[in-house]
């Protein structure tokens, strides 16, 4: 069962789009209702931030508008809306998710604080940026042989590797600052890996689209040794001594 309450901008949230079906409601909009119409109370506990996500391709339609709902929003959307016995349920459950997220929150600023944690990061960042110079070479490679995308390579590499090595429940500005020092280490090691792929394929003169795969291959092939791990669960975790 995937968590309702996801962290945005290290504040824990909920969303109403999954919220108003489990709270008795037929339509989005009767829930966001609810909100509007009281929404000097809700602005009392924060500011009410709107979440916009395009629809399925497939689906078309509108933009979903939903709103980001805190902890004390949360909980005065529940006093005002419907209450019945699934509302009640659903109470008892965000709650614990809210608090399970602030803790994770808590261990992940001092995690942060941890020198052996700040060493293994900055070490990272010097072998990200070897990467994205062998990638910027790669991208004028790939436009030298006909690319008219190439410059997307840095962000389908990136996610690549990341849908690879970990399990992604929510979204982040910066995966790497919310992940512990193994794996911190372990995407370290799958840039150096994605690194030396490029490079022997631009000096085998490979096709670009060969190389990509190439790199896909190997970073799966480290992934399948070492095993994907979740970023919320190993933040729920001390950080490990060295």
């Amino acid at each position: 069962m995937n968590d309702l309450v996801i962290i945005k901008d290290e504040i824990p949230v909920v969303s109403t789009f999954n919220l108003f079906e489990r709270m008795g409601y037929t339509e989005h909009r009767l829930l966001k209702r609810v909100i509007s119409s009281n929404i000097d109370a809700f602005n009392d506990f924060g500011i009410l931030h709107l979440d916009v996500q395009k629809p399925k391709k497939s689906t078309g339609g509108r933009p979903i508008e939903s709103y980001l709902l805190n902890e004390d929003h949360f909980i005065l959307l529940v006093l005002l809306a419907k209450n019945n016995e699934k509302s009640i349920e659903l109470k008892i459950r965000v709650s614990k998710e809210f608090k399970r997220m602030k803790q994770t929150i808590s261990n992940l600023i001092t995690q942060r604080e941890d020198p052996n944690w700040q060493n293994v990061r900055s070490d990272g960042k010097h072998v990200y940026l070897q990467k994205t110079d062998i990638i910027k070479q790669f991208v004028n490679y790939a436009k030298a042989q006909g690319s008219t995308s190439a410059e997307r390579y840095y962000s389908n590499l990136a996610t690549m590797e990341n849908k690879a090595l970990f399990f992604i429940e929510s979204k982040y500005k910066n995966m790497r600052e919310i992940m512990t020092i193994k794996q911190l280490m372990q995407i370290a090691t799958a840039d150096q890996v994605v690194e030396k792929a490029i490079q022997e394929g631009m000096d085998q003169e490979l096709h670009y689209k060969d190389i990509y795969q190439l790199a896909k291959e190997r970073v799966i092939a480290f992934a399948n040794i070492i095993g994907k791990s979740h970023l919320h669960d190993l933040a729920l975790e001390d950080t490990p001594a060295e």
